[in-house]
C-alpha cells in the first residue's frame, strides 16, 4: 500500500466542516423517554426498567442523517449534544441549567422550553431516587469531609473506561446475543436474579435491532429525496439493514455494526471512555477479504474509516461545572490502539494500522484517541510514519510500551498471559484488558500535595485554616526530617481509609440503580453466570485509583530535606510561616527553594526517588483493601486536567510554588518549566518509577518544537528517542509539537483557531474550547528544540 497514493476525500470534507459548524446543546429527549417507562413500571426491578428504558429510547429517539455520510447513527439528532441522564444525576443539571451556556468550561446552549420541561416533568419525579441524590443524602457529609485530599468520581453517571467485547459482537450481532440470552433464559433452576438479567439483555438486543433497522428506513426515505436518488444512502441503508439481522460479512458493514455496538453504549450509561481497543487486529479479516476480492480500494477503506472518525467526534459528555474543570474539553474516550504484540509476543502490524494514522493525519480531530503501541520489535516503517503524525500537531498518536505494560500486567494483577499481551487501552491512558474487565479505573484521586500540606501544617488547610485532618505536627515541631514522613504517611493512611469507604459506597450505588445489561452482554462471563457486569459478572474486577502529583512532592520534601534538616539554611518555623503567607515577606525562602534545590525530571537520582519512595507508599497502602466486586485496587499516575482545579486546592508549597497554582501536569511529568536539562534527562527521572506504579496508566506530557520535525534526521532522531524510551521500559509518553506563540495568538483570536487542537492530560482538545487558566498552564509547559 502506498500511502502517498491516498488521499482524503471531498465528502470528509464536507462532514468535517458542517460538524465543527453546529452548535452544543443541552438534550431531554431521552430523559423524557427514560422517565416515562420507570413511571409506568415503578414496581419492576431495576435493571428490567433500565432494559425497558434504553428499548424506548432506541425504538423512539429522534435520528437523522446527513447525504454525505457512509457510516450513520447517533444517540441524538443533534451533533455534539449533552445528554441529560436523570437515573444517574439530575439535581445537578437543575442548579445548572441557567449557567450551562456561560461557565468558564464545556458550555452548551439551553433552550427554555426545555429547561419548562426539565423542572416540571423530569425533576419531580427523580427527586431523591438518580444515584446522585441517593449518594448525597446518604454519604454526602462523608464525601465532602474529604474532598480537598479525596476527590471520589462516579457519583452522578454511570461507568465506563471500558473496553468491550467488539470481536463477540462482529461474530454474533444482536440477533446472535439475543439469542443466547433467550437460550439462557430458557434454562431451568436459574434463580430470579439470573431471570431478570437474561430478560434485560434481550430487551436491550430487541431495541438494538429496531434502532438499526430504524436507520436502514430512514436513509432508504432520505436516498429519494426531491426526485434525486444517492445510490450511497441506499448502500447504507442496505448495510444497516444487514447488520440489524446478522453478522457483518464485509468491512463496510462492520464498521457501521461496530460503530452502532458504541452509540448504543452511550445511550445506555452516558459515561466517558468506551473504547474500541486494537481495531487494527480485529477488523483485519474484513479488510483482508474485501482487498484480496476487490470489493473495496484503499481510498475506499480510508473514506469509511474517517467517516467513523467523524462520528467519534459527534459524541460528548455533559458534566456538572465542578467535574468539567477535572475533565474539561471532553476527554469522550474513544480509545483505538495499533500496532503491539501479538499473542506470540512478536511486534505485529497490517494496513490498517496505517490506514488508522493516516486518518488522524487527515483529519487532526480530538477523537478517537488514537494509541500506538511499541515494542522493542517495531517496524522502522510504522514508528516513522507514527512520528510524521505526530509531527502534525494534533497531539495524536500517543504512545504506550509493550515492555513495561504487559510484565505488570502479569505480575502485579495476575491477568492471565493472553490477555496482557492483547492489551488495550480506554478513555485517557488506563490500561484493560479486552472485553472481559470492569476496570474501574477512573474511582477516586488522591491529592498526595494536599496530604503533604495537612503533614507541614497540623492537619490544617493552609488556604482556609480549616482542621480537616488529625495534628501529626508541623514544621514548627519535627526535629527531623523523618518526623515528617511520619507524619505524612499518617496523613496518606488517614485519608485513605475514608477513600476506600466512599470508593465502597459508590460502587454499591451503580449496583442498586445502574445496572447495565447492553454493555454486560458484550463483557465476556457476564451472560454465562447471568450477572450484570456493575455487579461483578466480568473476568476481571478491578478499581483505579490516581495520585496527583508525585513530580510537586519530590520537589517540595527535596526542598525541606536540603534546606531544613541537610544544610539548615532556614528553619522549620520560617518555612511554615512563609507556606501561610503565601511567601509574602519571605520572597528569600521562595527564591531558595526555587532556586537552590535540584528538582524532579533532570535526572537527580536522590530527587527522583523521593517521587518513588511516596507513590510506592501509596501504592502499597492500597493492597491492603479489596473493592466491592472483591477485586484490587491500584494506581494510576494521570490527572486529565485535574492538576489545575487540584492546585486551587493546594496551599503554598516548599518548592516555591504559590497557593492556587497548577500541580505537574500529566502525572509522571516534571512541574513545567522546572525540567532544564532536557527531554533525555526527563525520561531517565521518569524511568525511576517502578511499572507497578501505573498498572491504571501513567502519563508522561512532553512537548516540542515543529522545525524538529522538519527533516527526515529529524524524524529519525525522534525514532530513536521513542526507542529510547521502549528501553527505559517507561508505560507512556505523549507530545504536543507546536509554538508558544500559536497558542497565545489562538487565545486572542479564537475564531481564528477553531480546529486548534492540544494535547492535554492523556487526550486531546480543541484548545480554544479550554478554560483559560488550563490554556496558560498548556503554554507554560517547557519546549524543546532537540533530543
Amino acid at each position: 500500500m502506498d500511502l502517498k497514493l491516498l488521499k482524503m476525500s471531498d465528502r470528509i470534507e464536507t462532514l468535517r466542516n458542517k460538524m465543527l459548524s453546529q452548535k452544543r446543546y443541552m438534550s431531554i429527549e431521552q430523559a423524557l423517554i427514560t422517565t416515562d417507562i420507570y413511571k409506568k413500571n415503578d414496581n419492576k426491578p431495576v435493571i428490567i426498567k433500565r432494559a425497558l428504558a434504553l428499548k424506548a429510547a432506541l425504538e423512539n429517539i429522534e435520528i437523522a442523517v446527513e447525504p454525505e455520510e457512509l457510516i450513520v447513527g447517533n444517540r441524538t439528532k443533534g451533533v455534539r449534544f449533552g445528554v441529560v441522564s436523570p437515573e444517574s444525576g439530575g439535581s445537578w443539571v437543575d442548579k445548572e441549567l441557567e449557567t450551562l451556556p456561560t461557565r468558564p468550561q464545556d458550555r452548551f446552549n439551553v433552550r427554555d422550553e426545555d429547561i419548562k420541561i426539565y423542572r416540571e416533568t423530569i425533576k419531580p419525579y427523580w427527586h431523591g431516587k438518580s444515584l446522585e441524590d441517593v449518594l448525597a443524602e446518604k454519604f454526602g457529609s462523608e464525601f465532602s469531609a474529604i474532598s480537598k485530599v479525596a476527590k471520589i468520581n462516579q457519583t452522578d453517571h454511570s461507568q465506563g473506561h471500558i473496553c468491550p467485547d467488539c470481536t463477540l459482537w462482529l461474530e454474533k450481532g444482536p440477533d446472535g446475543i439475543k439469542k443466547e440470552a433467550q437460550k439462557m433464559l430458557d434454562k431451568k433452576g436459574m434463580n430470579r436474579k439470573q431471570q431478570d438479567f437474561y430478560q434485560a439483555v434481550v430487551l436491550t438486543m430487541i431495541g438494538a435491532q429496531n434502532f438499526i433497522r430504524r436507520y436502514s428506513v430512514l436513509l432508504k426515505q432520505t436516498a429519494k429525496i426531491n426526485g434525486d436518488f444517492n445510490p450511497a444512502l441506499e448502500k447504507a441503508a442496505n448495510v444497516c439493514s444487514n447488520v440489524a439481522e446478522r453478522q457483518p460479512q464485509s468491512f463496510y458493514e462492520a464498521v457501521q455494526s461496530l460503530w452502532f455496538l458504541f452509540v448504543i453504549l452511550q445511550m445506555e450509561s452516558n459515561a466517558s471512555s468506551f473504547s474500541p481497543g486494537r481495531m487494527d487486529r480485529y477488523m483485519y479479516p474484513f479488510y483482508k477479504k474485501d482487498i484480496e476480492n476487490n470489493v473495496i480500494t484503499n481510498n475506499e477503506a480510508l473514506e469509511i474509516i474517517e467517516c467513523l472518525w467523524l462520528k467519534f467526534n459527534q459524541i460528548v459528555y455533559m458534566r456538572n461545572e465542578q467535574s468539567a474543570k477535572y475533565f474539561a474539553g471532553f476527554p469522550i474516550g474513544f480509545n483505538i490502539a495499533v500496532g503491539g504484540v501479538d499473542e506470540n509476543g512478536k511486534a505485529t502490524e497490517n494496513e490498517l494500522s496505517y490506514l488508522f494514522l493516516r486518518a488522524q493525519e487527515d483529519l487532526g480531530l480530538p477523537q478517537p484517541n488514537l494509541s500506538v503501541r511499541l515494542s522493542k520489535g517495531i517496524s522502522e516503517n510504522l514508528l516513522e510514519y507514527a512520528v510524521r503524525v505526530v509531527a502534525k500537531g494534533s497531539g495524536m498518536p500517543q504512545f504506550f510500551n509493550d515492555e513495561a505494560v504487559i510484565g505488570t500486567m502479569i505480575n502485579d494483577l495476575g491477568i492471565e498471559k493472553q490477555d496482557a499481551l492483547d492489551y488495550a487501552i480506554v478513555g485517557c491512558v488506563e490500561l484493560t484488558t479486552q472485553g472481559n474487565n470492569l476496570g474501574w479505573s477512573d474511582a477516586a484521586m488522591f491529592n498526595l500535595n494536599k496530604a503533604l500540606e495537612l503533614a507541614m501544617n497540623h492537619g490544617r488547610c493552609l488556604l482556609t485554616g480549616r482542621q480537616i485532618g488529625p495534628d501529626l505536627g508541623g514544621l514548627d515541631t519535627y526535629t527531623s526530617y523523618e518526623a515528617l514522613e511520619h507524619a505524612f504517611a499518617g496523613q496518606i493512611d488517614y485519608f485513605t481509609e475514608k477513600m476506600i469507604k466512599a470508593c465502597e459506597k459508590v460502587e454499591q450505588g451503580h449496583i442498586d440503580l445502574l445496572p447495565s445489561p447492553f454493555l454486560s452482554a458484550v463483557i465476556d462471563n457476564c451472560l454465562q453466570k447471568g450477572i450484570d457486569v456493575t455487579a461483578g459478572g466480568a473476568k476481571y474486577n478491578l478499581s483505579g485509583i490516581q495520585m496527583i502529583q508525585a513530580a510537586n512532592v519530590a520537589d517540595s520534601l527535596a526542598a525541606v530535606w536540603q534546606l531544613i534538616y541537610t544544610e539548615k539554611r532556614i528553619n522549620g518555623s520560617d518555612m511554615l510561616k512563609a507556606l501561610q503567607n503565601n511567601f509574602v515577606g519571605f520572597e528569600i525562602i521562595k527564591a531558595m527553594a526555587e532556586n537552590k534545590v535540584p528538582k524532579y525530571g533532570n535526572d537527580v537520582e536522590w530527587v527522583d526517588n523521593i517521587a518513588v519512595k511516596w507513590a510506592h507508599y501509596f501504592k502499597d497502602k492500597l493492597t491492603h483493601y479489596k473493592n466491592y466486586r472483591g477485586g484490587l485496587y491500584h494506581t494510576g499516575m494521570y490527572t486529565v486536567s485535574a492538576h489545575v482545579p487540584m492546585g486551587e486546592n493546594v496551599g503554598a508549597s516548599p518548592d516555591g510554588r504559590l497557593a492556587y497554582q497548577p500541580l505537574a501536569d500529566g502525572g509522571m511529568s516534571p512541574v513545567y518549566g522546572r525540567d532544564e536539562n532536557g527531554p533525555t534527562a526527563v525520561l531517565q527521572s521518569v524511568g525511576r518509577l517502578d511499572n507497578v506504579l501505573t498498572s491504571n496508566g501513567g502519563l508522561l506530557n512532553m512537548k516540542f518544537l515543529p522545525e524538529f520535525f522538519a527533516t527526515q534526521e529529524g524524524i529519525k532522531k525522534f525514532a530513536m528517542f521513542l526507542r529510547t524510551f521502549v528501553d527505559l521500559r517507561i508505560p507512556h509518553v505523549q507530545f504536543n509539537v507546536l509554538h508558544r506563540e500559536d497558542l497565545l495568538e489562538a487565545k486572542r483570536n479564537p475564531e481564528k483557531y477553531r480546529s486548534l487542537t492540544v494535547r492535554v492530560a492523556g487526550y486531546t482538545a480543541y484548545f480554544t474550547e479550554l478554560d483559560g487558566k488550563l490554556q496558560d498552564e498548556i503554554i507554560a509547559r517547557t519546549e524543546y528544540g532537540a533530543v
